[in-house]
């Protein structure tokens, strides 16, 4: 046989081998593809798409493939060859566990009304008009302190403190926050001069007193109920613990409104008219050291936000340490936002030096005033020192004087030069050359001095003093400072009641709050058969990639 025969009969047997080899290759795929349709095709005694006898035993045998499935080889068939079933679309890649509620941290504004008042140890009567002093709109918080409710002699320094004069300021304050108008009237008729007159005439047409004796004790009573929630630690971010604290608030306001409507409530005054305790503002705390009194009001639907409540007191007065002089301090939350109020009546006298007291009576009411601990979260700091606060605000008579002789600051008020004379004023030297209240601010003065006027009159003391022992020289004794970040003044005057030798002065502020609130959100995970409201909107797999 010749070389080129041989050579084609090679060919052929070639041909013919791989002609059998791609038979049985096809015949071998066609096998392959065969048993998928079998396994995943075939139905069930049930009817169903897949046998339940075979779904077992197929889980079984690819476990380890559903974890790695990525990295195995799949054939993937179209999306409309695959056969549905209740049992796989049940295996969801991307669902979601209950909801979970995360932390959200909001500002929100609040305006909060100051006031002091020096009111010369005079008790008030039912006819002080306390509605213009505290005119202002939109104020969630109001804190008004007073210094010299009671007289400042042995007696009420030394013996017992008369409680009875701050009582009465708390029905009048109620009143003036509560009357349903709102209605502030004008200043036409002086109603805020001591009409005593008019109260004595108005006395005998009734037969009754100014304010009735036995009410005292029950209605402070009835005020520092509305204190024991506020004392309490508010940091819970459970829905719960809200909704109690809020259901807590509501039931003690219907007990004092319910109060309110019996006839011998003790919050009646004399002349009939009932304190409309619960139709605007609410007594939160009030705290009196001997002459000092200060009290704090906050508007009804802002109650169960107030949390964390407590009060310190320090005497500054005879031999260092009685109450004659010091201060009151309150320390609170409002919701999230941490803010004291500092209540203060420091040294007098207007001989050069006296300012170093009144310095020395600042530094150590900052260094003594101690809050104790009362937050339940370890992982939240409530702050224990005045200057720890978030805001800070200080009212009071402070007591320092203008450094100049009565007759050339008589000169400069007849020429409404207020400037020159803020220039001598003690306290403005004393902060700028950084020996007190560092750090904290003042807004600017544009009212007359406050202090001495002679009683029921628009005069000066000095005007008509006889003798020069008595003659005091103008100043702004009566002041509001604040520290602390996002507080802006708003307002800063004085009012021109005529009751005392002190005009009161008022300021008021917005500060911006930190407001907590707890928004659900769902945390992502695999798992078996789970389902949540957001399967509608989220991709799902209906069944496995065939193998």
């Amino acid at each position: 046989m010749s070389k080129s025969s041989h050579q084609r009969h090679h060919d052929r047997s070639q041909d013919m081998t791989g002609d059998i080899a791609g038979d049985s290759s096809v015949k071998g795929d066609k096998k392959k593809k065969s048993l998928l349709p079998s396994v995943f095709g075939k139905k069930g005694r049930t009817g169903g798409g897949l046998d339940e006898d075979v779904l077992p035993d197929f889980n079984r045998r690819n476990a380890a493939r559903y974890c790695s499935i990525d990295s195995s080889p799949t054939v993937r068939k179209s999306f409309s060859d695959r056969h549905s079933n209740s049992r796989i679309e049940s295996l969801n890649l991307c669902t979601y566990d209950q909801p979970h509620h995360r932390q959200i941290i909001e500002k929100k504004e609040c305006r909060i009304f100051v006031g002091t008042w020096n009111v010369g140890g005079r008790p008030p009567h039912i006819g002080l008009n306390l509605e213009n002093f505290l005119k202002a709109e939109g104020v969630d918080v109001y804190v008004l302190g007073f210094q010299e409710i009671v007289p400042l002699n042995a007696g009420n320094v030394l013996v017992i403190e008369d409680n009875e004069p701050a009582t009465k300021w708390l029905v009048l304050i109620s009143q003036a926050l509560n009357k349903p108008s709102r209605g502030f009237t004008s200043d036409t008729g002086d109603p805020c001069s001591d009409s005593s007159s008019s109260v004595q005439e108005k006395e005998k047409s009734t037969g009754r007193t100014t304010f009735q004796r036995s009410s005292f004790k029950a209605l402070s009573k009835n005020y520092r109920a509305n204190s024991t929630l506020a004392k309490t630690c508010n940091c819970s971010l459970e829905p719960s613990g809200v909704h109690r604290r809020a259901r807590e608030l509501r039931e003690f306001i219907q007990r004092v409104e319910s109060s309110a409507l019996d006839e011998d409530s003790p919050l009646q005054c004399c002349d009939g008219q009932e304190s409309l305790i619960g139709n605007g503002y609410y007594l939160i705390a009030s705290k009196q050291m001997v002459g000092i009194f200060l009290s704090v009001w906050v508007r009804s639907d802002l109650v169960q936000h107030i949390g964390h409540l407590r009060v310190s007191s320090i005497g500054r007065g005879i031999m260092g340490y009685l109450g004659n002089k010091g201060c009151i301090a309150m320390s609170m939350t409002i919701h999230r936002t941490s803010i004291c109020f500092i209540c203060s009546h420091l040294a007098s006298g207007e001989k050069e030096g006296d300012e170093l007291r009144r310095n020395s009576d600042v530094t150590e009411i900052l260094k003594s005033t101690q809050f104790p601990k009362i937050c339940k979260r370890p992982t939240r700091r409530i702050p224990e020192k005045i200057i720890d606060h978030d805001l800070a605000i200080w009212l009071g008579d402070l007591n320092y004087r203008v450094a100049l002789s009565y007759e050339d600051t008589r000169t400069l008020l007849e020429e409404n030069d207020w400037d020159a004379l803020l220039e001598k004023d003690q306290l403005n030297v004393e902060r700028e050359a950084g020996r007190v209240f560092g750090g904290w601010k003042e807004g600017k003065i544009y009212f007359a001095p406050t202090y001495k006027y002679s009683y029921n009159s628009n005069e000066y003391a000095g005007e008509s003093a006889k003798s020069k022992k008595k003659r005091r020289t103008p100043a702004w004794c009566d002041r509001v400072l604040w520290s602390g970040d996002g507080i802006e003044q708003l307002q800063y005057k004085r009012g021109e009641s005529k009751f005392s030798d002190h005009r009161p002065v008022s300021a008021v502020f917005k500060a911006q709050v930190e407001v907590s609130t707890s928004a659900p959100y769902w945390k992502g995970y695999v798992s078996v058969g789970a389902r949540s409201p957001f399967d509608e909107v989220i991709p799902q797999r209906h069944s496995f990639y065939e193998l």
